[in-house]
């Protein structure tokens, strides 16, 4: 088991406080096997007994059918009458009315509470009337480069990190597909494999979806154009042109499906001068970059968006809220908050022109405030400063520990 401390030193300084400790995301992002860490260190650190320990996994055939009244029934039995009992409650959404269950034990026992889900069922409304102010969520996302080159110095050595870097890009970073060494193909068929059991269980399966043939060619037109600007309206005009008629509701009740299910990140634009989010022509980015290439195929003319798909995870991994920027008639890809920080962030394969530099420059030196600006990119000379902007490789920026 390879620690993931990106997460779990943000998870244990909640360990026996009140709340109730929220693990979501993606599915087969490593949810679980950061429950059975947080269960090591209980074990190591706090001196927990296995016996305080409590640990379910509801998407087992054994609790197919559980109701809330008997999963009620079944942990009020288990916990202990003398110590704190430590609840671990995994992929919990498979029971209805999970909230007040947990609730309920939360508020009549000594127990300290973990629990994880992939879909935002996790997060609906009744999470708010059971739980308001006593749950932290932590959102748990796929490797980051960093993680993966931990993983990989698991069973191999590394000699180029800017290899591995490419190797990265095509593989994604879902960790069962980095526990040992893999080929594309095998990658590809182990990612295939999480995105059907997604679009099926947590899509077609929960929103009683009838034409998984429409939803399918959403998909696919959405995992082409990550990193493009698109609206509802731009995919059902594409669909018309394909002789499928689909109206702008259905492409946003698909589009909002796949937010749910964490498939998609929707990336809003923002105006730098107005101060607001517009409401047009934002950006989706997958969950991982794998995905795309296991339902459509590799491509090397994909890579571009993979990079800016990657520095976006990479941002959101660190804590930052991101936005598209956007600045009189200029776009900046990136604007990163976190609190009173903010960088903005370019991202390009390659200035291979004098046009392509004035260009990711001018966005950034446009822009009059004194907050980092970054030029990101794979070249291999890459590195310095322009008129106080920073260029970095991709590599470095995605490693480096200065923002």
């Amino acid at each position: 088991m390879i620690e993931r401390p990106l997460y779990l030193n943000k998870i244990m300084p909640f360990v026996d406080t009140p709340f109730v400790k929220i693990l979501t995301g993606v599915r087969r992002c490593g949810k679980s096997t950061i429950l059975k860490m947080i269960q090591k260190k209980l074990k190591e650190e706090h001196h927990i007994t296995g016996e305080q320990i409590l640990s379910y996994r509801f998407d087992s055939m054994e609790y197919e059918d559980m109701t809330s009244k008997e999963l009620y029934q079944e942990l009020k039995t288990k916990i202990l009458n003398t110590k704190k009992t430590y609840l671990f409650l995994d992929e919990i959404q498979e029971i209805n009315g999970w909230e007040k269950v947990v609730n309920t034990l939360a508020s009549d026992y000594d127990v300290d509470i973990y629990i994880t889900g992939s879909n935002s069922r996790m997060m609906s409304s009744e999470i708010s009337t059971y739980l308001t102010g006593r749950y932290v969520t932590f959102y748990i996302y796929t490797l980051s480069f960093d993680e993966y080159l931990t993983f990989k110095k698991s069973y191999s050595t590394i000699y180029n990190i800017k290899q591995e870097f490419n190797q990265y890009v095509r593989l994604g970073g879902f960790p069962a597909t980095h526990l040992q060494e893999y080929s594309q193909d095998e990658v590809y068929t182990i990612v295939r494999d999480i995105y059907n059991s997604t679009i099926f269980s947590d899509i077609v399966r929960r929103n009683q979806v009838k034409k998984i043939d429409q939803l399918e060619r959403v998909v696919k037109y959405t995992f082409n154009n990550v990193g493009n600007t698109f609206s509802a309206k731009s995919i059902s005009n594409y669909l018309k042109s394909e002789q499928r008629k689909i109206d702008n509701e259905t492409v946003y009740s698909y589009l909002e499906k796949l937010q749910k299910a964490y498939i998609l990140h929707r990336c809003s634009r923002y105006d730098l001068q107005g101060k607001s989010i517009l409401k047009t022509q934002e950006k989706f980015y997958l969950a991982d970059i794998s995905l795309r290439y296991a339902v459509l195929g590799y491509t090397i003319d994909s890579v571009a968006s993979s990079l800016e798909n990657i520095v976006y995870l990479e941002l959101k991994r660190r804590g930052y809220d991101v936005c598209i920027g956007k600045y009189k008639d200029k776009e900046i890809d990136f604007v990163a908050t976190k609190q009173n920080e903010k960088i903005y962030v370019q991202v390009t394969q390659e200035i291979k022109s004098e046009k392509t530099q004035k260009r990711e420059y001018e966005q950034l030196l446009e822009i009059k405030d004194n907050y980092p600006k970054y030029v990101v990119l794979t070249d291999d000379f890459a590195g310095g400063n322009y008129q106080g902007i920073k260029t970095m490789h991709i590599t470095d920026f995605l490693l480096s520990k200065e923002y």
